[in-house]
């Protein structure tokens, strides 16, 4: 079973990336590093270690685009050591493949990263260490976990390329670790901006959709969600309270908390004035 880091300075990516690796059972451990320094500190331990040793890593799973040293610039300097561990980069990029087959990279998996893909490069990697690189079949007796899934459209595409256009205008397809959830947008308290991606709050837990939070904010605005800051859209109708303390305005949106700017404080009060008398 393969230890493995998983490098990439944007968070949501790196937490998404361990949990489809932590999900593979030929993952016996997955940890992350969220900038260049941090990885090369945790993989000097593991070359300290030795490949054997109990701090050692099998292959480390890399970002590119970093600040600081870049992922190919890790790469290199891995290259120099006797035993290093295997290298996958994770990139958005095409146009690095030939550098990073130079540089003995056992695969290049481009993001959004797909579940099926990831696993046949972890295969990959067992392949090269001389490990089996079959999933282990399930427990004979082991009981069945259900899934619940709305009906689905005709003719679907791929999870992976499922977007708002593809369901019905009440709800919005995620994913998480190969499977594709519906989530109805009814259950969604507020969303939060995290780079190009939009973390959508529900009562039950968030999700990660690759939809800038401007595009939801043009497409939910009939639906009752405002922008209330450069991070945050909110649903009108989930806002507990409006609080103003000393010049600053925020609302409680359950047990959140939310910043408002300056310039939609003026527009919310009176879009709740409004909500609240009509």
């Amino acid at each position: 079973m393969l230890r493995v880091l998983a490098v990439d300075d944007e968070k949501p990516l790196l937490e998404e990336l361990l949990y489809l690796l932590r999900s593979d059972p030929r993952i016996r451990s997955a940890e992350g590093a969220s900038d260049a320094t941090g990885a090369l500190r945790r993989i000097t331990v593991a070359l300290e270690a030795g490949p054997d040793g109990a701090d050692g890593i099998d292959v480390v799973f890399l970002d590119i685009h970093m600040a600081g040293l870049t992922g190919l610039d890790i790469a290199r300097l891995l290259a120099g050591f006797a035993r290093p561990p295997l290298i996958v980069f994770v990139t958005a990029h095409e146009g690095f493949a030939v550098q990073a087959f130079d540089l003995k990279a056992v695969d290049y998996v481009l993001k959004p990263v797909r579940p099926e893909r990831l696993a046949e490069a972890v295969r990959r990697a067992c392949a090269q260490l001389g490990q089996s690189g079959e999933v282990p079949a399930a427990p004979r007796g082991a009981p069945a976990v259900p899934v619940r899934v709305p009906p689905v459209p005709p003719a679907p595409r791929q999870p992976a390329e499922v977007t708002v256009a593809d369901r019905a205008p009440e709800q919005i397809a995620v994913e998480l670790g190969g499977v594709t959830r519906f989530v109805a947008i009814a259950d969604i308290a507020y969303v939060e901006a995290q780079g190009d991606y939009a973390r959508l709050h529900t009562d039950e837990g968030s999700h990660l959709v690759r939809i800038p939070l401007s595009t939801l904010e043009e497409r939910w605005a009939a639906r009752g969600f405002v922008r209330i800051h450069r991070r945050h859209l909110v649903a009108l109708a989930r806002i507990d309270e409006l609080r103003l303390d000393a010049g600053t305005t925020s609302v409680r949106v359950g047990s959140a908390e939310l910043q408002v700017s300056r310039r939609h404080a003026r527009e919310l009060r009176d879009l709740l004035m409004r909500h609240a008398t009509g």
